[in-house]
């Protein structure tokens, strides 16, 4: 088996982080695992989210902050297995592990949903007050993130710590 070898980038990883529009949340509370995919804005190192002020998600972050977000694309189709050729589709990932925090305090859930929105929409609207105590945000600071991307058979993979 060969050892992966780890490029340093940083940028990378984070144009691929804002180029997708869905990620999948990994979470585990008392061994149980639950994923759930989600649109979300990576902005400055952080991963948000917009949801619901209560629910699995939520009570699985409370119990277990530690999550993992995963973003990955396929380009062109996944080639035949023929003659016992392998599998092969040229593909990007990203993968983030942090830690979740829900944000409570309403002037900066209003603050980060504004951010949200301009995000997806520079012309976009300013949200009240009254919406954003409506609606939840969950704040992923992320502490690790590893990527890859494989065209023709070959490999990059990268890393990248936050400090």
């Amino acid at each position: 088996m060969t050892s992966k070898k780890f490029e340093a980038s940083l940028s990378e990883m984070e144009t691929f982080l804002q180029e997708a529009t869905i990620g999948y949340l990994g979470l585990s509370q008392d061994g149980l695992p639950y994923v759930v995919p989600l649109n979300y804005a990576y902005i400055d190192g952080k991963i948000y989210f917009h949801c619901a002020l209560t629910g699995q998600k939520l009570d699985y972050i409370k119990s277990n902050p530690q999550v993992c977000f995963t973003v990955g694309r396929q380009r062109g189709d996944v080639s035949r297995h023929g003659d016992g050729d392998p599998c092969h589709p040229d593909n990007d990932s990203v993968i983030c592990y942090g830690t979740a925090r829900i944000v409570e305090d309403v002037a900066e859930r209003h603050e980060i949903l504004n951010e949200f929105n301009r995000y997806f929409d520079e012309n976009a609207g300013e949200i009240t007050l009254d919406a954003a105590e409506k609606c939840g945000v969950v704040e992923v600071a992320i502490r690790e993130m590893t990527g890859r991307s494989e065209r023709d058979r070959k490999c990059k993979f990268w890393k990248h710590t936050f400090s």
